[in-house]
Parts: structure tokens; C-alpha cells; sequence
């Protein structure tokens, strides 16, 4: 019931704050979006979109797990917060980039190192905290074959901070379409949902509860055409929140059938870029990441996020029969 709960006040609260307060603000501010000059050339219609949108989600679901979370949180069951602030660590990251970009008027923000640094630091600390609430084990469970593969706690940490980092970036690179990361992503929350409510993870149910709710709610105004970007500020917190929750069930491997699109998404970038420099010149895709190529095919927005939704909630859904095995 909380994870219902949670749900329905979280998209209840992103509506009404996003339409009413956030991207109002967010116009007045002329907080728009820098279109990056390498990227489609039709996409240059967007420049001026109001970024860091994210803010809508983040706050409803802040909200939600405040109203919907509280009997946990007086039991002492934090997984709800930890999560929470986990994810915004990132979307904290996300926004200084946002910020720098809109100030300086450019498609640059904090530089890489820089977001790397601050990326792998929130990661580390989280999987620290997760250790020390004893909620994660160097065991790494391979879903469907019903097998661990156990690792030095030392080897298990550097794993997974990168793994987290890893995810993290993979959502950000998703979100490179109208609506495309959030329609994504809401599988993804689903999924969470079910496999909190099946292993009993009620606060956990709560946090992606509210993310469902939330990410539906933001769809009002990021679908295409889209009237706010979630940019950096929501995608990274959103990354954080994907990865945070695979990890607060202490199943770090099931991001692989969960996360394909957002892995598809990252090798396709990697795999242009490595075989631009190796050929000197020469190209795989006609663009990268994959969702660009498709757009150089001819393929809408509306068709991109449509097929790249349904293979996130086939993936899902066979996640979910792993996870119901166990």
C-alpha cells in the first residue's frame, strides 16, 4: 500500500510543482538549453528549452517518501533516505553542470575529471554506508543461473563504485531525446517496485514507488515536443537512483537485463569512438549514441522512444522472472 501511496503523491506533487512553480521559474531564469553543435542539426529548433527540469521529479518524489515513507523512517528503516540522498548527491553533481552551462551559454559545464572525481567519491561513500548497515555482501548473485560469484571486499568495492559511476553516465547519455531517458526509466522503476514488493524491501518499494510516480509525471511536460529537459540535474540523479536500488537489494548484476538500453546507449558511443580513432575517420554508426543513428535513419523521436521503451520493459520483465526464481 505505502509503494501506492507513494506513487500516486509523487506524481500528483511533480504535476502540480512542475506546472505551477518549476518551469515557470525555470523560464523566468531563461534557464535554456545550449543544443551542442556536433549533434543532429534539426535538434537546434530545442535550443532555448528550459533545462534542469529534473528539479520537478526530484522534489515529488522527496515529498512522497516524506508522507508515504514516515512509518518506516519512525521504525528506523532509512533505505527510503539513503536512497534518496544517494541519488541526489548525483543530481547535485548534475545541477552544478546545468548551472555552468546555462551561465556560460555553452554545451560545457564541470569538466570531466571533475565529474568523475565527485561521481566515484558519492559511490564510494554509499557503498560504504551500505557496508556498514550491513545491507550488501561481496556476493555477486548471476541472475538465472542461480550461481554467486564471491569477491575480496576490496575487489567488491572498486567493482562496484565503478559500476555505479558506470550507470550513472549510462542514463545520462540516454537522455538525449524528448521524453526518451524518463520513458526509459519507468520499466525500470516498475521493476523495482515488483521486486521490492516480492522480497519484501517495503521502504525500498517506497523510493521507487515515488520515481515511478515521479518520472510519469514529468512525462506531461517532457514528452515530445518537449516543453522542459530534465537535463543533467535529473539524469544524473536518476542514474544514481537506478544503480542506488539495485545495490540496496544486493543484486548489482541485475542492472545488465535492466539497464540494456542505457548499456546499448554507452557501447555505442564507446564503439564509434574507438573505431573513429582507430580508422582515423572512419564511422559504424551515423551517428552516436545509437538513438541519433536512428534519428539519421529517418526514425521520429516519437518511434525511437516507443521501441527503445519496449525493449527496457521486455528486459524488465525478464529480470523479474529472475528475480521471482529466487
Amino acid at each position: 500500500m505505502e509503494m501506492i501511496v507513494a506513487c500516486v503523491l509523487s506524481f500528483a506533487a511533480t504535476a502540480l510543482l512542475g506546472g505551477w512553480v518549476i518551469l515557470p521559474a525555470l523560464r523566468r531564469l531563461k534557464a535554456g538549453q545550449e543544443i551542442r553543435s556536433v549533434g543532429p542539426k534539426w535538434h537546434a529548433s530545442k535550443a532555448g528549452t528550459p533545462t534542469m527540469g529534473g528539479l520537478m521529479f526530484i522534489l515529488g518524489i522527496a515529498l512522497a517518501i516524506l508522507a508515504a515513507g514516515w512509518p518506516g523512517t519512525l521504525d528506523g528503516e532509512l533505505t527510503h533516505v539513503y536512497l534518496f540522498l544517494f541519488s541526489s548527491v548525483f543530481g547535485v553533481i548534475g545541477f552544478l553542470d546545468d548551472f555552468e552551462k546555462v551561465k556560460r551559454h555553452q554545451n560545457l559545464g564541470l569538466t570531466a575529471i571533475q565529474k568523475f572525481l565527485l561521481q566515484l567519491a558519492a559511490a564510494i561513500l554509499f557503498l560504504m554506508l551500505m557496508r556498514f548497515e550491513g545491507r550488501i555482501t561481496p556476493h555477486l548473485y548471476i541472475p538465472f543461473i542461480n550461481a554467486d560469484l564471491s569477491l575480496s571486499w576490496p575487489a567488491y568495492m572498486v567493482f562496484s563504485a565503478f559500476v555505479i559511476v558506470g550507470t550513472v553516465n549510462a542514463v545520462n547519455i540516454t537522455d538525449g531525446l524528448d521524453g526518451l531517458a524518463a520513458s526509459v526509466s519507468v520499466p525500470v522503476a516498475l521493476f523495482y517496485v515488483t521486486a521490492a514488493a516480492w522480497l519484501g524491501y517495503t521502504q525500498l518499494g517506497v523510493f521507487a514507488g515515488a520515481a515511478l510516480g515521479g518520472l510519469l509525471a514529468f512525462l506531461l511536460f517532457n514528452a515530445h515536443p518537449a516543453k522542459v529537459f530534465m537535463g543533467d540535474t535529473g539524469s544524473l540523479f536518476l542514474g544514481g537512483a537506478v544503480a542506488g536500488m539495485a545495490f540496496a537489494i544486493d543484486l548489482p548484476l541485475i542492472l545488465i537485463p535492466v539497464g540494456i538500453v542505457y548499456i546499448v546507449e554507452t557501447l555505442s558511443d564507446i564503439i564509434q569512438i574507438t573505431y573513429f580513432k582507430l580508422t582515423h575517420g572512419r564511422r559504424i554508426f551515423k551517428m552516436a549514441p545509437i538513438h541519433h543513428h536512428f534519428e539519421m535513419c529517418g526514425w521520429s523521436e516519437v518511434k525511437i522512444v516507443t521501441v527503445f521503451t519496449a525493449a527496457s520493459a521486455a528486459c524488465c520483465a525478464l529480470a523479474l522472472i529472475g528475480i521471482l526464481a529466487l
